[in-house]
């Protein structure tokens, strides 16, 4: 039985659902359909469901509702899980050559699932990057924002941030060896982008058992914007500024929020390792 979990919040996750669910019953693939609509509902239904005994699973959504059903199945190793991207990022399934919408059906009904690792952090699990930084304050401006479609949001509270942020205080360690930066970001990353399509580690891959830190020291405020504009084009991992390390654990702490696949956590340390093939997931590459 597949088990297909909508956020039915995400733009186009309704009409993609029915139009799944007509696909699947064609196909001969029985399934039950459940819907969210509230944070932390994912993981309930995940959790429930995997405890019960379910093993397929299909997220119909973004990138926070995957986090949610990745971090409530009870035993990952004895899942699959397929993605219909419907969120207003969808970094990981971009990172996985996961289509958007319907055509992502045919790497269920088609293909084969495969081994991906997945970053495990205690009572939290990622697929594509989590950290502290800049990227929090912008979540945090965008949630507290009333009006406007997501992206409106996030623009302004991209601006916003940028006009206010003067780094945080992060204490990184790797292999018993600890440093403390003054951050823009620091993030370990599974997938290569986050805030939908900025490519924070391009080298990164959700297969080789690895995870990629990457901390970029906040510059000066007059050479923010230059080296913003090198961040979205994906080469600042080659700035002197960041600091990119490839590692299997890593220990953050800092200011007391972390962002998992773009849901913020109040949370002051961050321990997280990457688990190899631990998950088995319908993807394009």
């Amino acid at each position: 039985m597949l088990n297909v979990i909508v956020n039915k919040t995400a733009r186009r996750a309704e009409k993609l659902a029915a139009q799944a669910e007509e696909t699947l019953k064609s196909a001969g693939v029985p399934c039950r359909v459940f819907y969210t609509d509230k944070r932390g509902a994912a993981i309930k239904y995940a959790r429930s469901l995997s405890q019960t005994g379910g093993t397929e699973f299909m997220v119909i959504g973004g990138d926070g509702t995957v986090n949610e059903v990745l971090s409530g199945l009870e035993d990952p190793s004895r899942c699959t899980l397929a993605v219909l991207p419907a969120g207003t990022g969808n970094d990981f399934a971009a990172a996985a050559g996961i289509p958007l919408g319907a055509k992502a059906l045919e790497l269920y009904l088609e293909g084969e699932p495969r081994p991906v690792d997945y970053i495990e952090c205690g009572q939290r699990r990622s697929l594509n990057i989590v950290g502290m930084g800049i990227d929090v304050e912008i979540l945090r401006r965008c949630e507290g924002m009333r009006y406007g479609s997501r992206k409106g949001r996030y623009f302004r509270a991209l601006v916003a941030s940028l006009l206010s942020y003067r780094g945080e205080k992060v204490r990184v360690t790797v292999d018993g060896e600890s440093r403390e930066y003054t951050a823009l970001i620091a993030a370990l990353c599974n997938g290569t982008r986050l805030g939908g399509g900025i490519p924070l580690c391009p080298p990164a891959r959700y297969d080789d058992g690895r995870l990629e830190l990457v901390v970029v020291e906040c510059p000066p405020f007059a050479k923010l914007l230059p080296e913003l504009v090198r961040l979205m084009r994906g080469k600042l991992l080659t700035r002197p500024i960041t600091h990119h390390i490839a590692c299997t654990e890593a220990t953050l702490t800092g200011g007391g929020y972390v962002q998992y696949d773009g849901e913020i956590v109040g949370q002051e340390t961050l321990h997280a390792h990457i688990v190899r093939g631990g998950l088995k997931m319908y993807c394009g590459r």
